[in-house]
């Protein structure tokens, strides 16, 4: 058993559907949260700005001695998750790898869509992935690079987002696609206007679910579930406040939440 808490973290606030997740799969675990909102969006910035970013990040984390960290990121676990795992003595659960195996499981015609920034869409990291798992899988890509504004603005669910959605997918969805991955996890903040463009014929794949199992697994795996039954709140921290926090918290997690205001970039 282990009672510390699991760190959780994203360049916004889009890792939230990550955590809400991760509490219903985990309601005894205690989750510290961090989204670096002062200096979103990571999905045009490059590999070396990413990768920095996450390490300041990490160390912040760490700070409250957590037992694993979740990458609640899409860009981030395609371009750096490898030199973070390298770096430092910690578990890390990407989201990549449990999107991948979702995909993989849903689709029937091996023809599959992806959603992402650009960053995750050009490191080809989801292609790389669903080949090795279905070897001859045909994989759409598009960099859908104003969901994360969107998401961030609180614009949810509203024509502006549902047409925005639609010009995205259009392309895919022309090259006969019965999957679309939600590559990034500002997105499924969007998913009645994703839904409503893609149609009830196609399958909308959110990797946070399977995160948050493989985050399980991997716990119970070693031992270090808290068996404490408590309820514990969450803990939520950004490197700049922003208006839209409570009302993404309440789309995320089906209540308001306060957060706190943290300076990672001196470490």
């Amino acid at each position: 058993m282990d009672t510390r808490p699991i760190g959780v973290f994203d360049s916004g606030v889009g890792g939230l559907t990550v955590a809400a997740e991760i509490i219903k799969a985990l309601p005894n675990e205690k989750i510290v949260y961090f989204g670096d909102t002062a200096r979103l969006p990571y999905g045009t910035k490059s590999k070396e700005a990413v990768t920095r970013f996450s390490k300041q990040i990490v160390k912040f984390l760490m700070s409250f001695d957590v037992k694993a960290i979740v990458i609640a990121c899409n860009t981030i676990s395609s371009n750096s998750y490898d030199d973070l795992q390298k770096e430092f003595d910690i578990k890390f659960i990407e989201v990549i790898t449990p999107g991948a195996e979702s995909c993989a499981k849903e689709t029937k015609n091996k023809i599959v869509g992806i959603t992402g920034t650009q960053a995750t869409i050009e490191s080809h990291a989801y292609e790389k992935k669903l080949t090795e798992l279905m070897p001859g899988i045909k994989v759409h890509g598009v960099a859908c690079g104003l969901f994360v504004p969107l998401a961030e603005e609180g614009w949810t669910d509203c024509e502006i987002a549902y047409l925005t959605a639609k010009e995205y997918l259009d392309p895919m969805i022309e090259k006969g696609i019965d999957s679309i991955v939600l590559g990034c996890t500002h997105y499924p903040l969007l998913y009645n206007c994703i839904k409503r463009a893609a149609g009830d014929n196609i399958k909308i794949i959110n990797p946070a679910y399977a995160t948050a199992l493989k985050l399980k697994e991997y716990l119970t795996s070693k031992d270090m579930l808290n068996p404490n039954e408590e309820i514990k709140e969450p803990d939520f921290y950004l490197s700049d406040q922003t208006p839209k926090f409570k009302e993404i918290c309440k789309i995320a997690l089906g209540r308001e939440y306060e957060a706190n205001k943290a300076d990672i970039e001196c470490l």
